[in-house]
């Protein structure tokens, strides 16, 4: 899922190509702060959340969860698939004993309805420059 993923979401696909560095991941995962989260429907993926979990580089005693990427396929939006992503992140980051957790929304794709129902807070927002060529 992670092409349709990036085809449907990422910008500046004509100079950015997907190109994940999976050893960066894999070192994260032995550190213990890779979180990977995956909604499946009768064995079938259909939607997925990858995290890190670290104490705040300004925050010290505070665990921080920061999403790295999440997606839900297109023919399951419209149901409680998202809710029941998130409810299971939650969950797992509850029993990790994470303090806080952080998830952005793309302005052109925006999830921010979801995010509000569970209880979340907008804080902040980011701004971006394409500076390459």
């Amino acid at each position: 899922m992670l092409p349709m993923h990036w085809e449907e979401l990422a910008l500046d696909k004509d100079k950015v190509p997907l190109s994940p560095q999976w050893d960066i991941y894999d070192k994260m995962d032995a550190l213990g702060q890779l979180q990977i989260v995956v909604l499946r429907d009768d064995g079938k993926l259909v939607g997925y959340y990858w995290g890190f979990i670290s104490p705040g580089l300004h925050y010290n005693t505070c665990l921080s969860a920061t999403c790295d990427i999440f997606y839900v396929h297109p023919e399951y939006r419209c149901s409680n698939a998202g809710t029941v992503l998130f409810r299971a992140v939650e969950a797992d980051l509850r029993r990790r004993g994470v303090h806080r957790w952080a998830v952005g929304s793309k302005l052109h794709k925006d999830c921010g309805a979801l995010l509000r129902r569970l209880s979340f807070e907008a804080v902040e927002t980011y701004y971006w420059k394409w500076l390459g060529d």
